[in-house]
Parts: structure tokens; sequence; C-alpha cells
């Protein structure tokens, strides 16, 4: 049960209260830093980030001062700015981060579902139905 919604506008009092922020933004001029030294001062000492959206929506270097400040237990991060990270990268140097290498969306049958997802979605095609999931491209995604 949804106790209480939060817009882009409540963010912060939004973190405050979290245990756990899970980032899954797409990447957009809106989002691009989305995440970064306001919202980690927000968050609780004991709080955890998660990204498994797009990295450029954290910013990566208010991330890495508020997890060597200890001002946060964690991330666990997919994405980052550049990927793969760069040898020597100062997040390969922190015992608070769990790192793996962009493939959080890869699940037992992940492939099965994306080629029964785009055989549905042709077949809409050949009839002229709409398509599923259509991008909006001039948004930026």
């Amino acid at each position: 049960m949804v106790s209480q919604i939060f817009g882009p506008q409540d963010r912060i009092q939004m973190i405050e209260q979290c245990d756990y922020v899970v980032v899954t933004a797409p990447l957009t001029k809106e989002t691009r830093g989305m995440i970064g030294d306001a919202e980690f001062a927000a968050m609780k000492p004991d709080a955890v980030i998660i990204n498994v959206g797009r990295g450029p929506v954290i910013d990566e270097s208010a991330m890495i001062r508020a997890l060597t400040g200890k001002r946060i237990k964690g991330a666990a991060l997919d994405v980052f700015d550049h990927e793969p990270l760069r040898e020597g990268h100062p997040l390969y140097q922190l015992e608070n981060v769990l790192l793996s290498p962009h493939c959080a969306d890869h699940t037992p049958d992940w492939l099965d579902a994306a080629m029964r997802f785009f055989i549905d979605n042709y077949q809409r095609y050949r009839k002229g139905e709409p398509l599923l999931n259509v991008v909006d491209k001039q948004l930026g995604y």
C-alpha cells in the first residue's frame, strides 16, 4: 500500500526517509546529475544508493565524496559515467561499494522475453497497430 507520493520537487524530503535510494531514471537533460551533493547530504548515514538506470544521473564525484566520507553506508552500482570503469578508478578502492558490469538486466529469461517482445511488436507493425514502448527520442532517451 502506498502511503505517500513525492513529486520531483519533493526529492530531498523523500530521500531523507529512505534506507535505499534506487536510481532507475533514464538519462535526459533534466536527470543528468539529479543525485548530487544536496541529495547525498539529505540521506541517512546508513542509507545505500543503488544505480541500475544511467550512470550520469548520479553526480559521480559527489557520490565518491559521500562514500569516502562515510556520509552514507554504501553503493551498489551497475552503471557509471564512463563505461567500462577505467583501471584505477576510485570506486575500485572503496570497500562500501558493490560494482557490476552493466548487467543487472540479465535475468535468466531476459533474452527470451526480449525476443517475445520484439515478435509481438513486429506483429503489431505488420497489422498497422500501435507499437508498445515507443521511445520519444526528442526527450533524449
